[in-house]
C-alpha cells in the first residue's frame, strides 16, 4: 500500500515532476514512420503531457516542435512546411528544426531572432519509428536492443488502441508473473482449458523469482517438471516477451501510447509491416464502467484481457486501498527501483537503462524467442479442441 504522495510521483509524468523528470531520460518512440511524409507533413503528438507537433520540411529534415507558436500561440499543426522548416500561418514567423526563428515577415526586428526560441526536442527514425529525447542534453544513445537490430527475419509493428490509463499500471503488468496462469485461460496460448477456472494453470508454476539487470527487471519462473522461462521488463516502460518487445509510451497522466515490436526469422526484408488494430471497447473512447470491452485474445497474444484489467483500475490506479501479498515481490521491486532512480535523477546522474555507448543490448532474444509456456503439469485441464 503506498500514501498518495508515492502513488503521485509514481504516475506523474508531466515536466517538473519526479517521474516525469525520471521519464525524460529516455528515448521514446512518437509515431510509426510511414504516418509523416512530404503529403502530410504535420503530426499533432501527446507526449509526456506536452502536445507538440512532428513536422517534415521540404528538404527532408523532421523536427519536434511546441504546438503553439511563440509568436501568439496558434497551432503549428496548421503550419506550411518551407526548405528550412515549419512557418506558423497566422503571421508567417518561420522555425528550423531547431527552434530557430528565420523569418518574421511582418516585423522589422532582429531582436525577436536573436532572443526568440521555439521549444524543439531532437528526433530520430530507427526501426520504423520517429523519437525523441526530451531531457537534458547531451542526448544518450538511442539504445540498440537485440531485437532492434536482427538482420536474419523480417519486422512487424503493430499499433494498439490507445490505452485510458495511467502508464504505470502496464509497466506493473510487465513484472506481475502470476496473473499469465491466471488471467489468460483462452487460446491461443492456452493448449489446455483447465477444469477449475479459478486457480487456472497457476498450479504448474513452482516458483517465479525477479532479478535486476542493467537495464531492468529479469523475471524468472520454474515449472513442476523442471522448465523454465526467462524474459525482462525493461525499465521503466517496456516488456521483453519471447520475440517481440511492447512499447509504451506515456502520453500524459490518463493516457498511454501502445505499439509491439516483432521479430519473426525467415527471409530479410527492409519493409516493416504495420497492423493497426481496432478498439478493444465500445464506445472507443469511453471508460469503465460505461466502456465494454471485448476480453477475447487477439492477434496471437491476450493483451485484450490485459487492457481490461489496467483500465478498470481507474485511468490512475488508487494504491492506497491496495493490499499486496508475496506474489506481488515483482511489483514491490519495480516500485523500490522506480523510487531509487527518480533519487538518482535528481542528484544528477543517469538512471537505470540509460546508455552512453553504442553496444548492443542483450534481452535475452534466442531463449526468448524459444521460450514455452507450459501447462498441464498439475493443473488438471482438458486439451482445446479448437482455438478461439
Amino acid at each position: 500500500m503506498l500514501t498518495v504522495e508515492q502513488n503521485r510521483t509514481l504516475t506523474q509524468v508531466g515536466k517538473g515532476t519526479p517521474g516525469g523528470e525520471l521519464l525524460r531520460r529516455y528515448w521514446h518512440p512518437v509515431c510509426i514512420a510511414r504516418e509523416l511524409s512530404h503529403e502530410a507533413p504535420t503530426k499533432h503528438v501527446r507526449i509526456l503531457g506536452e502536445d507538440l507537433v512532428l513536422f517534415m520540411d521540404k528538404s527532408g529534415n523532421v523536427g519536434l516542435i511546441a504546438d503553439r507558436c511563440p509568436h501568439r500561440n496558434a497551432s503549428l499543426l496548421y503550419g506550411r512546411v518551407e526548405k528550412r522548416g515549419i512557418a506558423c500561418a497566422y503571421h508567417g514567423w518561420l522555425m528550423n528544426c531547431a527552434g530557430d526563428i528565420l523569418e518574421t515577415p511582418a516585423e522589422q526586428n532582429d531582436h525577436i531572432k536573436n532572443t526568440v526560441k521555439a521549444r524543439t526536442y531532437p528526433v530520430q527514425k530507427f526501426v520504423g519509428f520517429y523519437w525523441t529525447y526530451m531531457g537534458p542534453l547531451p542526448a544518450p544513445v538511442l539504445p540498440k536492443y537485440d531485437i532492434f537490430m536482427r538482420r536474419d527475419g523480417r519486422f512487424k509493428i503493430t499499433q494498439y488502441p490507445r490505452l485510458d490509463c495511467n502508464w504505470f499500471v502496464s509497466a506493473e503488468n510487465s513484472v506481475d508473473s502470476t496473473h499469465l496462469q491466471l488471467l489468460h485461460q483462452e487460446p491461443p496460448e492456452a493448449k489446455f482449458k483447465p477444469l477449475d477456472s479459478t486457480r487456472g494453470y497457476i498450479d504448474d508454476v513452482l516458483a517465479s523469482d525477479y532479478y535486476a539487470t542493467d537495464y531492468g527487471i529479469m523475471k524468472k519462473r520454474t515449472y513442476h517438471g523442471g522448465t523454465t522461462d526467462e524474459h525482462p521488463m525493461i525499465f521503466p516502460l517496456w516488456l521483453r516477451t519471447r520475440s517481440a518487445i511492447w512499447m509504451r509510451t506515456p502520453i500524459d497522466d490518463e493516457h498511454t501510447n501502445h505499439w509491439t515490436f516483432d521479430f519473426k526469422k525467415g527471409a530479410p526484408t527492409d519493409e516493416i509491416q504495420v497492423e493497426y488494430l481496432a478498439p478493444f471497447k465500445d464506445p472507443p473512447d469511453a471508460i469503465h464502467p460505461v466502456a465494454k470491452f471485448d476480453n477475447l485474445p487477439r492477434h496471437g497474444w491476450p493483451l485484450s484481457e490485459d487492457v481490461v484489467m489496467w483500465e478498470t483500475q481507474g485511468v490512475i490506479a488508487d494504491r492506497t486501498q491496495e493490499h499486496l501479498g508475496a506474489s506481488d515481490k515483482g511489483v514491490a521491486l519495480l516500485r523500490k527501483m522506480m523510487f531509487e532512480e527518480i533519487e538518482r535523477v535528481q542528484r544528477g546522474e543517469d538512471p537505470l537503462g540509460v546508455f552512453r555507448d553504442e553496444r548492443i543490448i542483450d534481452t535475452n532474444l534466442e531463449k526468448s524467442i524459444n521460450m514455452t509456456y507450459p501447462t498441464g503439469h498439475v493443473a488438471k485441464t482438458i486439451p482445446v479442441k479448437e482455438p478461439v
